[in-house]
């Protein structure tokens, strides 16, 4: 997995993330977790119970893509899966010290990206060494897995997004939310295997898309599993 585009707006920003996934590991709902300190909203793996994607009370939202820079050689057993340390992140106490003191020895290889007001970063872990870096928050970001997605198709499938924010809706518009979704399930490059919403013989296709808007003193999250037709919305008021 996956697809992932960022669209700072006046109000805050638009995050939109397409899992690329084996199609039974696809819930129905948002989970809504709340610790002492803190209140979670994400989509639950069914499988290992992690997330992929998760929004914090606290402000923090972040994101999860399989590989780092190339696609890697898979070399199971993994001590702890990659949905499990994107939850683990939120429990640390020091944020900005998570990706520096966090054990990753014998985790797959990923790509986690956190979002504040203000702020984008980009976190690397390639299996032998960490890369970090701090991104632009007034400028539209694109991602995509590099387990999935060969450099050149990673050039092609952002060449989509930003073709379309020639003639998007401006970043004041309230109908920017809903247009960048729709890109989400129509975007293409035409190949049914690599376009937005893909499907390899049924082996791995997209298997849901969520939304994170941030506005205001607010995050909201907007659920759509492409599978079963589920559809769920959750909202959570900033401490």
């Amino acid at each position: 997995m996956c697809t992932v585009t960022y669209l700072p707006t006046r109000a805050g920003y638009i995050l939109t993330h397409n899992r690329d996934e084996a199609p039974a590991r696809s819930p129905k709902h948002i989970s809504r977790k709340t610790t002492d300190s803190d209140a979670l909203l994400f989509p639950m793996d069914t499988k290992a119970g992690g997330a992929w994607i998760v929004a914090a009370r606290d402000g923090r939202v972040a994101c999860l893509l399989n590989g780092a820079f190339v696609k890697h050689q898979h070399q199971p057993p993994y001590r702890r899966s990659r949905g499990l340390l994107l939850l683990d992140f939120f429990q640390w106490p020091q944020p900005d010290r998570f990706f520096e003191e966090y054990d990753l020895t014998d985790i797959e290889p990923f790509t986690l990206l956190i979002f504040l007001p203000g702020h984008v970063t980009e976190l690397r872990w390639d299996g032998a060494r960490r890369h970090r870096s701090d991104l632009s928050a007034e400028q539209p970001h694109f991602w995509c897995s590099a387990t999935l997605y060969p450099p050149a198709m990673q050039v092609l499938r952002e060449r989509v997004f930003y073709n379309w924010l020639q003639n998007s809706p401006p970043a004041t518009s309230p109908r920017l939310s809903a247009a960048i979704f729709n890109l989400h399930l129509l975007g293409s490059v035409g190949d049914p295997e690599n376009d937005y919403v893909m499907n390899r013989n049924g082996r791995v296709c997209t298997v849901s898309v969520t939304q994170v808007v941030q506005r205001g003193g607010t995050l909201r999250m907007r659920y759509r599993d492409l599978l079963q037709g589920h559809r769920d919305v959750k909202q959570i008021r900033l401490l």
